[in-house]
């Protein structure tokens, strides 16, 4: 099983940057299928553009624009993608990351696919950050990944204590988050008083019902980004009231306007 050093993944990187510790690559993937590898490093993968199937000892991915994986160092896996353009923006972490920032790594292991809009925005926002790079960008990035670990550390702690409506809700949102939801509809679908549903929201997902379909609706508007569609039809699409307030919600939660970002997918 072929080994993948420092930076190194199968296709051609458009751009990579060094940061005391982190590895941050921007790499377009060109071949078809990737037999079974692993990494030296622990590593994200977040899927710019493009499509492709990924597989582990335990599942398999189907990965579309802004899928958000997770990998332990020596996590085997292979991959496969139709015959489109497809781009993925990693960010590796050495041993010497984890062990400065005393990051206990053991306690993400294995490989995940991680949905939570919030953790998600965190990694657009570094992105961001490496696309702008400023003087004050690796610092940022740092910051930023210490609250990704942090958050995505709480949420798999509490993984296996969920209550079955927690899941379901979930799943509800994640498939009706542009549409007009009411809170009672859901409190009778979920078979729960809507005091109990409100009440423990916040405790499984670490904000209030309103700012968990705005991430939804932010994170869709991010995989539309990358296409040719104009800021109303993705206003639209995506559940917001007009294109004003997608404008101005985009800014408040990644620090740049939709079209600023855009530019920056093209650097």
């Amino acid at each position: 099983m072929k080994t993948l050093h420092n930076g190194e993944y199968f296709g051609h990187t458009n751009d990579i940057v060094n940061l005391d510790g982190l590895i941050i690559t921007d790499t377009e993937y060109t071949h078809p299928y990737v037999d079974w590898h692993y990494h030296e490093n622990a590593y994200f993968t977040f899927l710019l553009q493009g499509n492709m199937i990924e597989g582990n000892k335990k599942e398999t991915y189907e990965c579309s624009a802004g899928t958000l994986l997770y990998h332990h160092w020596e996590d085997p896996h292979y991959n496969s993608k139709p015959d489109i353009f497809t781009r993925g923006f990693h960010i590796e972490i050495s041993q010497n990351w984890f062990d400065r920032f005393d990051v206990q790594k053991n306690d993400a292991e294995g490989s995940f696919n991680i949905q939570d809009p919030t953790l998600k925005l965190l990694v657009y926002k570094i992105f961001k950050e490496n696309q702008t790079r400023d003087h004050a960008f690796e610092l940022a990035i740092h910051q930023l990944l210490l609250n990704l670990f942090s958050q995505f550390g709480i949420r798999k702690d509490k993984t296996e204590k969920k209550p079955v409506w927690v899941n379901q809700l979930n799943e509800i949102l994640h498939e009706s988050f542009t549409e007009k939801l009411s809170l009672i509809e859901l409190s009778t679908v979920l078979n729960i008083h809507p005091i109990h549903l409100s009440r423990d929201f916040q405790k499984y997902f670490h904000c209030n019902l309103g700012e968990y379909l705005r991430k939804l609706k932010l994170n869709k508007s991010l995989e539309l980004l990358t296409k040719q569609a104009s800021l109303t039809d993705i206003a639209i699409e995506c559940g917001f009231a007009d294109q004003s307030h997608f404008i101005r919600c985009f800014k408040e939660n990644i620090g740049v306007t939709p079209l600023k970002f855009r530019n920056l997918l093209k650097k």
